[in-house]
């Protein structure tokens, strides 16, 4: 599942609504949606995300989530590493080959690592 799956999954909870009532209302089938949702499919277009938000007439902070993880949703994903340093190939290929046996936990304080450009034990990030 993608985060934009998930959070489509979990608005339709909330809500009480079923694939097939909002796929028949947004306009696509419900494969396609439950694809989507499984991540199946590739990350949804910027136009389908709009017609989610509408639907769920949702604003502000929330549209601006469900856009962010509508970018992030991409279930393959490719790295080039070409031109950077072996270090940068390596990790992508250790991160590829592991990525399935880890924890939510370990997959979240990778994340930080990136969002932050900073690993706690480095000296530089000290204070």
């Amino acid at each position: 599942m993608t985060p934009f799956g998930e959070a489509v999954r979990r608005l339709r909870a909330e809500r009480g609504v079923t694939q097939r009532e909002m796929a028949t209302a947004i306009g696509v089938s419900p494969a396609y949606l439950s694809a989507l949702e499984h991540g199946n499919r590739s990350e949804p277009s910027w136009e389908f995300v709009q017609r989610v938000i509408g639907y769920f007439n949702i604003i502000w902070d929330e549209a601006e989530e469900l856009q962010m993880l509508a970018g992030l949703s991409r279930p393959k994903v490719t790295i080039d590493t070409s031109g950077l340093s072996p270090k940068a190939t390596e990790t992508a290929n250790k991160l590829a080959a592991a990525i399935g046996s880890l924890s939510d936990d370990t997959l979240e304080k990778i994340g930080t690592l990136i969002e932050t450009g900073d690993a706690p034990d480095h000296p530089e990030s000290e204070s």
